[in-house]
């Protein structure tokens, strides 16, 4: 018996256009830095003797990420002497961004936790900035890929960015985690620093697969704002102030102002709740996962086995499951089933903690960890990407993935001091996880047959 119907197959054709190899590899491109700043940059400073509660608070760096539509625009208007020309305006910020996180990387090689923190969490900043700043173009690139009308093809496109995202986390972490493991046996103690040479490295091969890209010569679109108003009028004449304020309409005013007229008011507002609160469990997850898989016993080998090598095929395999999963039920039906499948994974955690060091429960707790994570992670970027205003697609797109971001960045900054106020009960941590996927949930019920694009 067949299980696979006629529009089945047709969906499955769809992964294969050359397109989507693009968007794969401009996935693993943004997904790499994270390697950096969340899994490296926390186990060594645990490593280093610092406690749950600072690797937690060190974890704000990433509400860069929740605030770089701020700079979208300039990122779509400015333009980089020499490299614009030599080999594309979106390739010229992801190429330049590449080099400085690779410069960044060099600088850690040279420093100690206990006696350089805040330069260390500092630079860890400048990564964040410079991650975020290139994924304004690579989200805009991805988008461009794909025209107005092919909503399927926009699901597909969404899921092999997250299988690209993944690839570039999950073996970046994979490499990280067995390169430290190994200078560490051989009696390295500054086993981090070579780590992060070889991260360097790296970042050095994914510029060179970035130049294979062909980029589509797309007209930035950028417009010049007007002082109408008799109470501002003569601010035209100073062309500073002009500028000003036409960066603030173009980045806040037009964007936002077009979102809300879309929607309405009351849907706009639930939307970007929903937004905020959807992934707020999986964060406070995975911001403190990589420490618990430490104090319960497993080396970093395992983690880098278990956690990333396992972890990677089963989220290649059930991002792709996941674009058809999307396709298939609707966007709305799938975010939600997605939503509850993902907190019910959580728990899991809960048994692994009781239950001790234990291989089986922690292979099974990453896979099934790791299906939810990528069903939910397709439906929500396919999700944002339909509800985008092509007029404004890098600065609305980052205004709307930034409302998700703030929340998973800000909140779970504040996981490590929730495990140390339950003096380290993890098993209650991981169900507090669990539980807070339930608001966005009740949210996206109330939306179901209100926003506009769905309709």
């Amino acid at each position: 018996m067949n299980i696979f119907k006629k529009n089945d197959y047709n969906s499955l054709k769809i992964f294969f256009e050359r397109r989507m190899l693009k968007i794969f590899l401009l996935g693993c491109i943004s997904g790499f830095p994270w390697v950096i700043i969340g899994s490296s940059l926390s186990l060594w400073l645990k490593e280093d003797g610092l406690s749950r509660t600072t690797v937690g608070w060190a974890g704000l760096i990433f509400a860069v990420y929740a605030i770089n539509y701020l700079w979208a625009p300039l990122v779509d208007k400015l333009k980089i002497p020499f490299l614009t020309k030599k080999i594309g305006h979106r390739k010229s910020w992801i190429f330049s961004m590449q080099m400085l996180i690779g410069l960044s990387l060099l600088m850690w090689c040279f420093l100690k936790p206990s006696e350089n923190l805040i330069i260390i969490v500092l630079i860890g900043l400048f990564i964040a900035i410079f991650s975020s700043t290139q994924d304004i173009t690579i989200d805009a690139l991805r988008i461009e890929q794909v025209k107005i009308n092919e909503k399927n093809i926009m699901a597909a496109g969404a899921s092999m960015a997250v299988i690209g995202w993944w690839t570039g986390f999950k073996l970046g972490g994979l490499f990280s985690l067995s390169i430290s493991d190994f200078f560490q046996s051989i009696g390295f103690e500054n086993y981090w620093q070579i780590t992060f040479f070889f991260l360097f490295l790296l970042i050095t091969i994914f510029n060179y697969f970035l130049l294979t890209i062909d980029e589509k010569n797309i007209k930035i679109q950028s417009k010049s704002l007007k002082l109408k108003s008799k109470k501002f009028q003569f601010l035209n004449k100073f062309n500073i102030a002009n500028k000003l304020f036409s960066w603030i309409n173009s980045t806040l005013i037009e964007p936002i102002y077009s979102f809300f007229k879309q929607n309405g008011l009351a849907i706009s507002i639930g939307i970007l709740s929903f937004i905020f609160l959807f992934k707020i469990g999986e964060a406070f997850l995975g911001r403190m996962s990589i420490i618990f898989y430490k104090e319960i016993g497993f080396s970093k080998s395992d983690i880098g086995i278990f956690s990333k090598g396992l972890g990677w095929i089963t989220t290649i395999l059930f991002t792709l499951l996941g674009g058809i999963f999307t396709i298939k039920l609707g966007l709305l039906r799938a975010v939600f089933i997605a939503g509850i499948f993902m907190a019910i994974t959580n728990i899991l955690f809960s048994f692994l903690f009781w239950i001790g060091k234990n291989y089986y429960i922690f292979s099974l707790a990453v896979i099934l960890d790791d299906i939810a994570a990528a069903f939910a992670t397709v439906a929500f970027v396919a999700f944002i990407s339909v509800l985008v205003n092509r007029k404004y697609t890098a600065t609305q797109y980052a205004l709307l993935a930034s409302i998700g971001t703030i929340g998973r960045t800000t909140l779970a900054s504040s996981s490590g001091s929730i495990v140390d106020y339950l003096k380290g009960d993890w098993g209650l941590f991981f169900i507090i996880t669990a539980v807070m996927v339930l608001p966005s949930l009740i949210i996206l019920l109330f939306l179901k047959n209100k926003i506009k694009v769905f309709s």
